[in-house]
């Protein structure tokens, strides 16, 4: 199963630089790397990085990151996946750029469909 995180353009030249990474500001604070569900993507862009253009899309995959991945209660008591030790290059599948277009986030076709 694929596991989704949002990056901005200077989080993830760091995580292409440096190989590794904490996360975001938010990722920092919290004391883990969060990530979203196929699902829960689109939401996730919505509430953190409205109007936010020129984000980018990673792909992890969930059985990969091994037993340092926690899927724990958060938005609307849902369970998301959540990585508690820096994420690294080697852990993602694959980047994408995340348009937005007239002020919504363009996910990549049949994402939604494909977590069904």
């Amino acid at each position: 199963m694929l596991i989704f995180k949002i990056f901005r353009p200077d989080e993830w030249a760091t995580l292409r630089r440096e190989g590794e990474t904490l996360g975001a500001p938010i990722d920092l604070q919290d004391g883990y790397v969060h990530f979203s569900t196929a699902l829960q993507a689109e939401e996730t862009a919505a509430k953190h990085f409205a109007g936010e253009g020129d984000l980018i899309l990673l792909a992890v995959d969930a059985e990969a990151a091994g037993p340092a991945l926690k899927w724990e209660k958060s938005r609307n008591d849902d369970l998301f996946p959540h990585l508690y030790r820096p994420l690294t290059l080697a852990d993602v599948v694959w980047a994408q750029p995340l348009p937005l277009v007239e002020g919504r986030h363009q996910f990549p076709p049949g994402l939604k469909e494909s977590a069904q």
